[in-house]
Formats: structure tokens, C-alpha cells, sequence
């Protein structure tokens, strides 16, 4: 669920510091978790996670 959450935090544009201050997890942590969505989704930006993020519903235009 985790890597869940943190794809909501990228589709709303958060850098990876703000990811993790919102899921209460280190810098490290959320780089990590950000790299592991990028591989697992055949990702090749953060750019590209956003869209996933709005195509599977789990972020809505004009959410923050």
C-alpha cells in the first residue's frame, strides 16, 4: 500500500522531500520507493508516473 500512496504523492507533483514528509519517511526512502514505481511500471520519468497516477484514478484533476 505503501508504493500506493507515495504514486499519489508524485501525481499531484510532490518532489520526493515533500513525499517523504507526508508519508513520515526519509528522503532515502522516498527515492527508493519513487525509483522502485519507475521500474515496476515501466516508468521512464516522474512525468510518466503522474499519468498512471490520473489514467488509474487515484489522483483527480485538481487535487493537492
Amino acid at each position: 500500500m505503501r508504493a500506493r500512496e507515495v504514486l499519489q504523492c508524485v501525481g499531484v507533483g510532490e518532489s520526493n522531500d515533500e513525499v517523504g514528509r507526508a508519508l513520515h519517511s526519509s528522503l532515502e526512502t522516498a527515492r527508493t520507493y519513487v525509483g522502485l514505481l519507475l521500474a515496476k511500471l515501466g516508468a521512464r520519468d516522474r512525468s510518466q508516473l503522474a499519468v498512471i497516477a490520473y489514467e488509474s484514478g487515484l489522483v483527480e484533476p485538481g487535487s493537492r
